[in-house]
């Protein structure tokens, strides 16, 4: 049971795509994506952990292979992208599960926590962020389409969205370029060459700094809840600084921090050593 199976739920009408592989009967991993990528990104960690953990990684709706709803039937927020995830998980029957979640993964995450914090069990936070200080001058662009959400501010943030740029966030950090496949970068740029996706993801940029406001109360539930928590972090990452990792330890005292010298997605360089961090931290807690 340790191959992938590909599959869609149907979410109240929204066609989830996910990822699964492993034994149900194992304790489950939730994994969740970032930007501008999909569940395809854990194409490498799935299989160097599925003998010994139930994985399901579905794609974000925006993303990937989740049926794309047009902007007027269907508002791209993360409170929304929360909702779909938290029901996606009780649609598919999990009633328990450990969160792995990554860039626009965490503010989704933290919002499903925040909702039924009896249901996860433990969090892998890979350069996902609740904190102010994570933030680095990369987001000051964002920033500024947050104070002033005028046209001219949304326009600048295209070229975020440009072939050029996400090659740049998969290569920047990483010691060797070569070492990062192409593929990806060249999945999540057709995804995002998409009718009306480019829309959607300057809604996104728009509506991050609603996870920024949340940040006090993300911090709240580490605190009352005391999760389980490793950070594993790409050091060299251009939009989430290691103090982020670091900060988790405010709120979390027996959280475990590790770095990589690697980037934003690191996965792509050190799926290995992630998936043995993975399995000595879950197993650790048990």
């Amino acid at each position: 049971m340790s191959n992938a199976t590909y599959r869609t739920a149907n979410v109240d009408g929204h066609e989830v795509f996910y990822r699964e592989a492993g034994d149900p009967a194992n304790p489950t991993i939730l994994l969740l994506h970032g930007f501008p990528t999909s569940s395809h990104m854990f194409r490498e960690l799935i299989p160097l952990l599925a003998d010994r953990f139930h994985l399901v990684a579905p794609d974000l709706p925006g993303f990937g292979r989740t049926a794309l709803l047009p902007r007027g039937q269907f508002t791209y927020s993360f409170d929304n992208l929360a909702k779909v995830i938290g029901r996606f998980t009780e649609v598919i029957g999990l009633p328990r599960y450990a969160i792995y979640v990554f860039d626009y993964g965490a503010p989704t995450g933290f919002r499903v926590a925040l909702a039924h914090p009896e249901r996860v069990t433990a969090i892998i936070s890979q350069n996902g962020n609740a904190y102010a200080e994570g933030l680095s001058a990369g987001w000051n662009p964002i920033e500024r389409y947050w104070r002033e959400p005028n046209a001219a501010n949304r326009q600048a943030l295209r070229e975020m969205l440009t072939p050029e740029s996400i090659r740049w966030q998969y290569e920047h950090g990483v010691e060797d370029a070569a070492a990062v496949s192409p593929d990806g970068i060249a999945l999540d740029v057709y995804y995002l060459e998409r009718p009306g996706v480019d829309e959607i993801q300057l809604d996104l940029f728009l509506d991050y700094a609603s996870n920024v406001a949340l940040y006090p109360a993300f911090q709240a539930y580490f605190r009352e809840h005391q999760p389980p928590l490793l950070a594993i972090w790409g050091r060299n990452d251009p939009f989430f600084l290691p103090p982020g990792a670091e900060a988790y330890k405010r709120d979390l005292p027996n959280a475990e921090v590790r770095f990589l010298d690697t980037g934003h997605f690191a996965l792509e360089t050190h799926a290995p050593e992630i998936a043995d961090a993975i399995a000595g931290f879950l197993k650790s807690g048990d």
